[in-house]
């Protein structure tokens, strides 16, 4: 009988002078399965479907998700959450997601997420009533707990959606009416809305705005980011107001950051530097109407950034 030769690694003979011969063992270990899967149907022909984050020492890449056999996404290591759309309603439907390191090693399956459509509603235009009341608590340094009144609707609620920063982060079933949000940064300001959905895939407006600070985890002490952020627009001008954080001395400089990008560095010279409530006025030149979303942080005494305040939403006035 023939033997196979047996398995080695993988030897690279370096020329010249020394002779000597380097030898890598290629990367044949997977990664462990992705934990904390969930499917909800968002509507009668759309699932959303969650996970958590793999932890940086596990290498992980991407992301592949099945639904029964059929690989039907793939995604970068960055994303732990896709809509699955174009399914039929009243269908059940089972969900499962590999992890995929840079060796193109893959996981085994997360346990399998159940999930079943409604029934699709012919002709439903009207949107659901936003929830009238959002409240929130830090229930550590990484999460939250995110409570809202239930929303209404002509034809039924299918599911809540969770924004942060005008980005869906979560989904829960049209039952729910609070949810504990995972993988937050310590020492954070986080804005939370609730928007609910119906079977035909219309979304409420936003509910009210809530704000969330995480704490410090531990041994990082006071936190950094702004508190109190008030941005209040007027005919010409956007009048910003915070409170300074505790970063062991006075902080003269803050970045501000309009729709997402950093905008202009605030400074206060000698004598003006504020200990307690800032204040500062922008002039602003865009048309009446214009949205901003404004967030600010402070210079540390290190040199570094801090954290960021809370974002607001304002709409510019001539």
């Amino acid at each position: 009988m023939r033997r196979s030769a047996p398995t080695l690694a993988l030897c690279l003979a370096v020329a010249g002078i020394t002779g000597l011969t380097a030898c890598t063992t290629p990367d044949t270990r997977p990664p462990p399965a992705p934990a904390g899967l969930t499917a909800q149907a968002g509507s009668a022909t759309s699932v959303h479907v969650m996970w958590n984050a793999a932890a940086d020492r596990d290498g992980v890449t991407g992301y592949q998700v099945f639904e029964a056999d059929r690989l039907v996404r793939e995604l970068p290591a960055e994303k732990t959450m896709v809509d699955i759309t174009g399914l039929a309603p009243q269908t059940g439907y089972a969900f499962t997601v590999r992890a995929e390191d840079a060796a193109g090693n893959l996981s085994g399956p997360a346990p399998v997420a159940r999930v079943t459509t409604p029934a699709a509603k012919a002709e439903d235009r009207a949107a659901p009533t936003s929830p009238a009341t959002t409240t929130a608590r830090a229930t550590g340094p990484r999460s939250a707990r995110v409570s809202w009144t239930a929303s209404t609707d002509d034809t039924g609620i299918t599911a809540y959606d969770i924004y942060q920063g005008g980005v869906r982060i979560h989904t829960t079933g049209p039952g729910e009416s609070a949810t504990t949000l995972d993988n937050l940064r310590p020492d954070t300001v986080y804005t939370f809305t609730v928007r609910a959905r119906d079977g035909a895939d219309n979304s409420s407006p936003d509910g009210p705005a809530v704000d969330v600070t995480t704490p410090p985890a531990s041994g990082d002490g006071p936190g950094t980011a702004p508190a109190e952020f008030a941005a209040t627009a007027s005919p010409g001008a956007v009048t910003l107001t915070w409170t300074a954080p505790d970063t062991g001395g006075r902080t003269t400089e803050y970045e501000l950051y309009v729709n997402g990008a950093p905008t202009t560095v605030i400074q206060f010279g000698a004598g003006a530097v504020p200990s307690g409530r800032a204040e500062h006025r922008i002039t602003v030149t865009e048309p009446s109407g214009t949205v901003w979303a404004v967030k600010l942080r402070a210079r540390l005494p290190d040199g570094n950034w801090g954290a960021f305040s809370a974002e607001r939403r304002i709409t510019l006035l001539a």
